[in-house]
């Protein structure tokens, strides 16, 4: 199974955020990405985030 990720530095964004998330699973990467989006970000929660979320996710391990 390869590792998969979400790295907030590829989506240009005010915060300048530089958080990466990595995780064997895509339901367990696309829960917390969406945690720290709501959170952080201040997204909102909706089926059609999930989806560009999703969209987002990339194989493989985030750049240094």
């Amino acid at each position: 199974m390869a590792r998969k990720y979400v790295d907030c530095r590829e989506v240009p964004s005010e915060s300048k955020c530089t958080v990466a998330i990595s995780a064997d699973s895509e339901n367990e990467l696309l829960e917390i990405a969406v945690q720290h989006a709501v959170h952080t970000h201040g997204h909102k929660d909706t089926p059609e985030f999930r989806q560009m979320l999703k969209k987002a996710i990339k194989q493989g391990s985030p750049r240094p």
